[in-house]
């Protein structure tokens, strides 16, 4: 027993003491199952008056052990379903074999730790914010496999378990006692181990059953066929259609899991969903998502995109800042640092334009006020850390200034130049730029080594991502403070070198401009919206130009143009250009002119604009897959072209940042495992197809095809 050994005390009580002496954590690996096996007989051929299951370990338990899990293949899916079900039936044993179980849980049970704990009949928890419990499984494209979709609805009912499974819901203690998840919180581990005891020895055996297993258990609310039940799953299919697009298969396995389980005997249900979760696990999504969401993403947080020198870095918590421009992005950077306990002076160019900055916070934490999710001293102290401004003197102190004024050159010079002028020596300049090269605008800087790119994404204070770009002398230093700095207040950082555009304003433009080349071409435009949202994109092309601004859009076209004239280089063109151009002409600039693609009519829902139909006059359709291919090839191969350049530094951050940042569909893992789960032969081709009808903007790159020759796959690990 490696994992697991046992000890009995004084009380005649067996403590099962999960202790994995590999690792860190408890996981969920052939190592445990087998553990489980041996101390299920082990404690089958003694005495003894109850049980406690308790973890060594800082977490309860972390889950499953993904490695298999991304390891798993279809033709081993029956060894695959066998253990599940050996691992299942030893966590059955334990809640029917007649003497009370007790989880004593000391951290964190997520995954499968919480189905563990929902296999003992008391479930008692340290009080500490730090501790959440949960199935999470669904946001890796799995559903819970040891027992999770049998027990939840059976302990709240369908409608009560479902925003668990189906939303991987998380809860703290506090949470959990009000839901009815646990039964006691303990002060302390000394406290917790002390109620574990107590309860064993008080109650006995009649404490030795879960609810469903009593003669006169019910389902709290009925099982599927219970009419209240029954009306909502008749059209849950079609809801989670609508959310899912059916791109991601996660959620109505889970669904189908707890339908069918709930008309069943205990036995059976837990069979059904033995066999959902090994097909998922054996599936290209669950891949796609294991590999991102939690290597890939576990990766980039460690700093594996940072060269060696700024990984080695020793930096130094921000403890005040300055943010220069208090229009929506400013203001919204410094809610988000605010609310991670950084200082916060955010200056404009008069006291009234950075007092209304301050407001977006305000109004924010009003709204959370009201909801019950933030405290009224909480929100006070967030506040009181923002500090408006119209003087540069403020800036005095601050160990990083962020510049976040409108896309242009000159009005960033003059911010900059005016802003080092108060600047500590050793503080970092960084700019929030989302297209202007950082190596062009650190020419107005006189320490250009202390200069980098952080580009939000909006809205800031909710989005995950910050772009970080190197400028040609951003040195080591810098981009350790800037990195160290993102990751303090909550978000997550990937790191490009500088072009123009960077990583994912390019990718980004390529999805928005073909999607109104469509448009140009006359496809429907509501058949370009509904493609992009079954290809699992969350918004739509023409939706989120308009919320971009095609006048900002506009705007950016032209800086580009006179960037690019001065160098003496031509300017690049696109079809979408034209119908941009026509839409300003008609005074149609997006969403906050009024009125874009969209039309947005007062206390209504927005609508495409029907003056589309008379502009851009439909054609003969495009096959369905056609419009989808052409929004998700064209954002894979430019994001191709900036790791072929050395803009992107790993397929990691690839992955990451165009899911995170620029909203790639989450079931493909990324833009570059778009491409390496389409097949890189069968990607070139299809590639190659799209450029021959559309554009050669279609065309594969030179990595590409040499990539698809080797049969090699796009990867940081060969």
């Amino acid at each position: 027993m490696k994992s697991i050994r046992l000890e009995k005390d004084d009380h005649n009580i067996v403590h099962l003491i999960m202790d994995n002496p590999n690792a860190s954590a408890n996981v969920m690996d052939r190592d445990f199952t087998e553990s489980l096996s041996a101390a299920v007989e082990q404690l089958k051929r003694v005495e003894f008056s109850g049980i406690i299951v308790r973890s060594t370990k800082n977490t309860f338990f972390a889950g499953g052990d993904l490695n298999s899990l991304y390891a798993a293949k279809i033709a081993e899916a029956k060894s695959f379903f066998d253990s599940c079900e050996r691992l299942k039936t030893n966590l059955r044993w334990l809640e029917t074999q007649g003497k009370p179980v007790v989880a004593a849980i000391n951290g964190t049970a997520l995954g499968g730790g919480w189905e563990i704990a929902l296999s003992c009949h008391q479930r008692i928890v340290i009080d500490s914010t730090a501790i959440k419990l949960g199935l999470p499984e669904v946001t890796l494209g799995l559903l819970p496999g040891g027992g999770g979709c049998v027990r939840m609805p059976r302990l709240l009912g369908i409608q009560g378990a479902l925003p668990y499974l189906l939303e991987g819901k998380q809860v703290r203690p506090q949470q959990a006692l009000k839901a009815g998840l646990i039964h006691q919180l303990a002060a302390s581990e000394e406290e917790l181990l002390q109620r574990a005891v107590a309860f064993i020895r008080e109650h006995g055996k009649q404490a030795a059953a879960q609810p469903w297993d009593q003669a006169d258990y019910r389902m709290p609310g009925g099982d599927a066929k219970n009419p209240e039940n029954a009306q909502l799953l008749m059209i849950a299919p079609a809801m989670l259609e609508k959310k899912t697009k059916g791109c991601l298969p996660a959620p109505e396995a889970i669904m189908a899991t707890v339908v069918e389980g709930s008309q069943v005997d205990f036995e059976t249900a837990t069979r059904i969903e033995s066999r959902q979760f090994v097909n998922l696990a054996c599936g290209q999504v669950a891949k796609n998502m294991i590999g991102t969401f939690w290597f890939a993403l576990n990766e980039v947080k460690a700093g594996a995109s940072l060269p060696a020198a700024a990984r080695d870095d020793k930096t130094s918590p921000v403890q005040k800042i300055g943010i220069l421009g208090a229009g929506m992005m400013g203001s919204a950077i410094a809610y988000a640092c605010a609310s991670k306990g950084v200082e916060v002076v955010l200056k404009d160019i008069s006291m009234e334009a950075a007092a209304a900055g301050k407001q977006y916070a305000e109004k924010s934490l009003q709204k959370r006020l009201q909801r019950g999710r933030i405290a009224e001293d909480k929100a006070h102290g967030i506040l009181s850390r923002i500090t408006p401004t119209d003087s540069n003197t403020d800036l005095a102190d601050c160990q990083l200034v962020i510049e976040a004024v409108f896309e242009d050159r000159e009005l960033k010079r003059k911010v900059t130049q005016e802003a080092e002028e108060q600047l500590p020596s050793n503080a970092v300049f960084a700019s929030n730029t989302s297209t202007l090269p950082i190596t062009g605008l650190a020419q107005a800087s006189a320490r250009p080594q202390q200069f980098i790119g952080l580009h939000f994404f909006s809205p800031a204070d909710k989005m995950p991502l910050v772009e970080i770009i190197c400028g040609e002398q951003t040195s080591d230093e810098t981009l350790a403070q800037a990195f160290a700095f993102v990751l303090e207040i909550g978000k997550t950082p990937i790191v490009v070198n500088d072009s123009r555009g960077f990583f994912t304003s390019r990718v980004f433009g390529c999805f928005t401009n073909e999607g109104i080349s469509m448009l140009s071409e006359g496809v429907n435009p509501a058949a370009i919206e509904n493609a992009a949202a079954l290809a699992g994109f969350p918004v739509g092309p023409l939706a989120v130009s308009d919320e971009v601004s095609l006048t900002l859009m506009g705007r950016i076209r032209q800086q580009t143009i006179n960037d690019l004239q001065r160098e003496g280089k031509p300017a690049p063109t696109h079809p979408a250009d034209a119908v941009i151009d026509r839409m300003l002409e008609l005074g149609r600039g997006g969403k906050a002119a009024g009125g874009g693609f969209y039309s947005y009519p007062e206390g209504g829902k927005k609508h495409l604009w029907s003056g589309l139909q008379k502009e851009f006059a439909p054609k003969a359709p495009l096959p369905i897959d056609d419009v989808k291919e052409r929004l998700l090839f064209i954002m894979a191969l430019e994001t191709l072209r900036c790791y072929e350049g050395g803009v992107l530094r790993s397929v990691r951050d690839a992955n990451i940042g165009s899911i995170f940042g620029i909203g790639f569909p989450p079931w493909t893992g990324g833009a570059l495992q778009y491409i390496n789960q389409f097949g890189l032969k069968a990607f070139t081709q299809r590639a190659q197809q799209l450029a021959e009808a559309y554009g050669e903007r279609f065309s594969p790159p030179a990595i590409l095809l040499e990539l698809a020759e080797t049969e090699k796959t796009l990867t940081d690990n060969p």
